[in-house]
């Protein structure tokens, strides 16, 4: 038995990642038999964290004239609205409908798709979201006046985010 010889076949049916290998030399026989893949740990994929949304300001408790604290507001049905007369705008959401960069111009420097305040039809594009080098075209799919841009330029978007705000 020539053991430098099996050790090059131990080392060969490694690097080939074949799973068993069978040699018969006159009355010898070899059979290495690899681990299947199945069995061995998964590797590992870190992805880098996404930035964290920034943070509501602080507002301290209002207190009194003398620095003691206010009573809690006793609990009850909660006041009513100023003016009930008047139905708030209904508002559309465009919730972004894949994981990607979500971008509000087509390059750099120029003048975004949609701003606050605009009046867009449906099919008109409001931002692209990048995905693996392609382009998504992200469209209203109301009529209506962009109310709110809820993501900034740039920044990485997941499925189903809410993107824009839109009032019909």
């Amino acid at each position: 038995m020539d053991l430098p010889l099996i050790e090059k076949l131990l080392k060969i049916v490694k690097d080939s990642g074949v799973a068993e290998v069978e040699i018969t030399e006159d009355d010898l026989k070899v059979v290495v038999r690899m681990q299947p893949p199945s069995a061995q740990a998964p590797p590992v994929v870190a992805w880098p964290p996404y930035p964290a949304p920034p943070a509501a300001p602080y507002a301290p408790p209002q207190g009194s004239a003398d620095g003691s604290q206010a009573p809690p507001a006793a609990s009850g049905p909660a006041p009513a609205p100023a003016d009930e007369s008047a139905p708030e705008p209904a508002r559309a959401t465009v919730k972004a409908p894949l994981v990607g960069t979500f971008y509000r111009a087509s390059a750099p420097g120029e003048e975004p798709f949609a701003k606050v305040g605009d009046v867009v039809r449906k099919g008109d594009t409001l931002c692209i979201i990048e995905a693996m080098k392609l382009m998504n075209e992200i469209e209203s799919e109301v009529d209506g006046t962009i109310a709110e841009i809820l993501v900034d330029d740039a920044l990485p978007v997941e499925f189903d985010q809410p993107l824009f705000l839109i009032e019909t």
